[in-house]
């Protein structure tokens, strides 16, 4: 069995997480600590990867430009027959293998989800800001595919809008039927992840000895888990309050968007014990960040200087001590340290809305007041959106 040099106890930043951090609570949540030996039979989804999606950009983007096999992407999920043979052909064939109503999927459980993340309002992107991205930085492995398309030329601006755009549109109510919003976001990023393996593979000096095939499964799938089980334990660190049949909700929301994304079902968990196992194993089997995890994790904390919201400077150099509060408060210090982030100088005004949460949460939470925050959540999640695509994305597509 070949194994990648990425693949190695790690002994800095994620053993951390797991003997000091917030690890130690998951851990207690299982009836023992896995054993990274069995580890070991995930090593091969380091080099397997989304067959099927490659095909298709190989007999549609690359013929035709990645913009244009996009939009005939599109096309054919409005009207199928709008699209011409050969391409009609590949699209078949590639949709095909998607079942969009699997025997296992339970759609009121996925809406359930859905409605979860609308209720995390403003702290649900905070999380995905500030805990789920940066601490993804944490691992060096995983980032590489970034470094290798370019992403820190392009700026975090345009990376965080494209993600901020992405998470809202999936998070829409009924978004993930087939002629929805949700469900072809979840396609054309598919495509996005294929054709930029395919590029990084016949374009770059890329070693699969030291990282494995990029964008592999193994590596998806903790994608996935940043977006589901690390997403709610950031949440429950802000004070957000989740019942325990709301966590296997998310679960079943995040494994039906992995499907769609072409992650192998095998690898996807239902439960929570499941999924802290998976991260546990993924975790504690990579390299600590290097160089490009450091360059990456400052594209971010200087983000909000480079952004084109709040509209003065000082709101900017504001927001970025914000960040950073939130940083060191979800990651904790050696995590951060290790990243090299600066520490907040006058950020803490934030823990006030973490006091508001624990307030909030500290009463018992009636239906009725239930589907009111689920609205406001909403709201607001629609508000940043909003805000990322008038005054950061448009800014950032004239320089790219």
């Amino acid at each position: 069995m070949e194994i990648p040099n990425r693949y190695k106890i790690n002994t800095s930043s994620f053993q951390h997480y797991w003997t000091k951090g917030a690890g130690v609570k998951l851990l207690k949540k299982l009836d023992h600590t896995p054993n990274l030996d069995d580890a070991k039979k995930l090593i091969p989804y380091l080099y397997a990867y989304d067959e099927s999606a490659d095909k298709l950009v190989k007999q549609l983007h690359q013929q035709v430009g990645f913009v244009k096999g996009q939009q005939l992407i599109k096309d054919y999920l409005i009207d199928h027959k709008s699209v011409l043979p050969p391409f009609k052909y590949a699209l078949d064939s590639f949709f095909k293998q998607i079942d969009t109503s699997p025997s296992w999927l339970n759609w009121d459980l996925l809406e359930k989800g859905i409605g979860i993340s609308q209720r995390s309002g403003l702290n649900g992107l905070i999380v995905l800001r500030d805990y789920c991205l940066m601490g993804g930085y944490e691992s060096a492995a995983i980032n590489k595919p970034l470094i290798y398309t370019g992403a820190l030329k392009k700026g975090a601006v345009k990376r965080l809008a494209d993600t901020v755009e992405f998470w809202v549109d999936i998070m829409q109510n009924q978004s993930l039927k087939k002629d929805q919003i949700g469900f072809l976001k979840i396609i054309e990023t598919r495509m996005i992840h294929s054709y930029s393996r395919i590029n990084i593979l016949s374009k770059t000096d890329w070693k699969k000895d030291d990282w494995g095939i990029p964008l592999n499964q193994w590596d998806m799938l903790a994608t996935n888990l940043g977006f589901s089980l690390v997403f709610m334990v950031g949440l429950q660190h802000m004070h957000f309050q989740i019942l325990p049949e709301e966590i296997t909700a998310v679960l079943h929301l995040w494994k039906y968007i992995g499907y769609l994304l072409g992650i192998s079902l095998e690898l996807l968990p239902d439960t929570e014990q499941e999924a802290i196992q998976a991260l546990y194993y993924w975790t504690m089997t990579q390299k600590e960040g290097d160089a490009d995890s450091k360059l990456l994790a400052n594209a971010l904390q200087q983000e909000p200087l480079a952004a084109y919201y709040p509209t003065s400077a000082l709101g900017r150099k504001m927001m970025r001590e914000i960040h950073l509060y939130y940083n060191y408060y979800l990651l904790g210090n050696y995590s951060c340290q290790l990243l090299g982030l600066n520490k907040p100088r006058f950020g803490a005004i934030a823990h006030l809305n973490i006091l508001k949460n624990k307030i909030r949460n500290s009463k018992l939470m009636t239906d009725k007041h239930r589907h009111m925050m689920i609205k406001k959540g909403r709201s607001e999640q629609l508000e940043v959106k909003r805000i990322y695509l008038t005054y950061n994305k448009r800014e950032n597509n004239k320089n790219s």
